[in-house]
């Protein structure tokens, strides 16, 4: 069983995100739109996780346009980014094989450039490098007019996980994400309407979770709260003390295992 993480580059139009969202049928697990990133995660998981994601992004490459897009996220595509995470039962090259059938349908159905990332690369060096000294892995050798290019992954489950600081100060947010990035923690100082973040993602939330990556921060700046996008998974939550949920914005109704037992047998859980 695998699960799909699709990010696509519009969050502040809800009638096409849903229309969008919609085309996963059953294997929706998860919706988070964010209007300041003008961005939104569509977590998608069971047997039907990989078809799902190739009806997202098509639905996505039809009704968006990427030079009409403006957000306070990093993106190059209008499906943005795609990973494939092993869930129990699968293994990582399951996770893999799904990404490179992904890349070469999106290339081949619908003609938009894909770049790979995983154990061989990661998901920063392909925004740096893509398109200067770093080729497409499938399709043209130029992104598409409209839809950009998609950077397509196998990796596995992290967290993404914002937190907003008390005072509006881009310089310092940008300092602090410097400072507390390393091998398990990802992040970035972003504005975002008028507040400002630091926009994390726990690579190993196993080792460096949610109230390790609060600690990290609030030491170096005041926190005003916390913002989990998607879902976590259980062992997540049992290892962070249950008395942190509400200030790390975790619930056990908001893990991987609880949306698919949900689910059922519809999404294949």
């Amino acid at each position: 069983m695998l699960e799909c993480v699709v990010n696509v580059s519009e969050g502040l139009r809800v009638d096409i995100v849903a229309a969008i969202a919609a085309t996963a049928s059953d294997s929706l697990l998860d919706i988070h739109s964010d209007a300041d990133h003008n961005r939104s995660v569509l977590t998608l998981g069971g047997e039907g996780a990989e078809e799902a994601a190739r009806q997202v992004a098509r639905a996505a490459v039809e009704r968006l346009d990427l030079r009409a897009h403006r957000g306070a996220h990093p993106r190059f595509g209008v499906v943005d980014v795609v990973p494939f995470v092993p869930l129990a039962g699968s293994a990582m090259a399951d996770a893999e094989a799904a990404r490179d059938r992904f890349l070469a349908w999106i290339a081949g159905e619908l003609g938009v450039p894909g770049f790979a990332y995983g154990r061989h690369r990661t998901l920063p060096e392909v925004r740096r490098r893509a398109f200067a000294d770093l080729a497409p892995d499938a399709g043209p050798p130029v992104p598409h007019p409209t839809a950009g290019a998609v950077a397509v992954g196998a990796r596995d489950v992290l967290v993404a996980w914002n937190l907003w600081l008390a005072e509006p100060d881009l310089d310092r947010a940008r300092r602090v994400a410097r400072e507390v990035r390393g091998p398990h923690l990802r992040a970035l100082g972003l504005a975002a309407g008028t507040r400002v973040q630091v926009s994390t993602n726990l690579i190993d939330p196993l080792v460096l979770g949610p109230a390790e990556a609060w600690d990290l921060v609030s030491e170096r700046v005041p926190v005003a709260g916390a913002e989990l996008v998607g879902l976590v998974p259980t062992a997540v939550l049992d290892r962070t003390p249950e008395e942190r949920w509400r200030q790390l914005d975790l619930a056990p109704e908001r893990t991987i295992e609880a949306r698919l037992a949900r689910s059922g047998g519809r999404a294949g859980g």
